[in-house]
């Protein structure tokens, strides 16, 4: 009884390992070469579609023969940790992380591009329900306590990822950080924003406020730099929280 799920087993291992790897793990024997050439493209297709309307910019930059190569390392060496299609993103970026590690000789800011591009699906899939967070839309982000999206994050990159393009590939990282807010909206359409440093600052202290409003949290911020910095800075300050606002990285002020 025991042999039969063993054969199995085997039989399925080196079933998997030809489709992942033909060069190199021979087909089971009693498979005919035609149908295991229909499951080594179906499989491959369906890869590749995938990575490719995940990635689009990255996809861009290849031409499609070295694409393939890139798929194909993809398909061979990279071991998913879970069979869920939504979370595919996550592993072709893990496979990437391995081979910057590894010193591949991939595009410096390619795994920065890959970060952004996931970040962008997983904004997209993300299921936080704005509808069910208690706000006042109407409210003022200035002198009321500002309310958070779930659906806002800002990322930062050492490379101008959002520009990146088959006719600019920055090969020096830039002068200063790329800073980027990522908001969906309630129209669920993902929208990204360069932002500055204190932006950043002040996104990062309105996310971690419960009680305060949001002319007190830039108030704080503003009190690192000496005076003549914060009053420069002031302006700017009020005018960002009402433009977070807009742009629904701020749904409105508590109740």
């Amino acid at each position: 009884m025991s042999a039969a799920p063993s054969h199995t087993h085997a039989l399925q291992y080196a079933f998997t390992a030809h489709l992942r790897d033909p060069a190199h793990a021979p087909a089971p024997a009693d498979v005919e070469p035609r149908r295991m050439q229909v499951y080594r493209e179906l499989v491959f297709a369906n890869m590749e579609s995938y990575i490719s309307s995940n990635f689009p910019v990255i996809r861009s930059l290849y031409e499609d023969d070295a694409w393939d190569v890139l798929a194909h390392d993809f398909l061979r060496e990279h071991q998913c940790h879970t069979p869920l299609f939504p979370e595919f993103g996550r592993e072709f970026l893990r496979f990437l992380e391995a081979r910057t590690e590894a010193g591949r000789g991939d595009a410096p800011f390619l795994l920065e591009l890959a970060h952004y591009e996931w970040a962008e699906l997983a904004l997209a899939l993300d299921e936080a329900d704005i509808a069910a967070i208690a706000h006042d839309p109407a409210g003022d982000p200035v002198d009321g306590v500002p309310v958070m999206s779930p659906l806002a994050c800002v990322l930062g990159y050492r490379y101008p990822v959002h520009h990146i393009s088959p006719e600019f590939r920055p090969i020096e990282p830039g002068a200063e950080p790329t800073l980027l807010l990522l908001v969906r909206g309630r129209d669920d359409t993902v929208r990204f924003h360069e932002i500055n440093a204190l932006s950043a600052l002040l996104l990062e202290r309105l996310q971690a406020n419960t009680e305060h409003s949001g002319r007190a949290c830039l108030e704080t911020l503003l009190a690192q730099y000496d005076a003549a910095t914060a009053a420069n800075l002031r302006d700017a300050g009020l005018a960002m929280l009402t433009e977070l606002k807009e742009r629904e990285a701020i749904l409105g002020a508590r109740v």
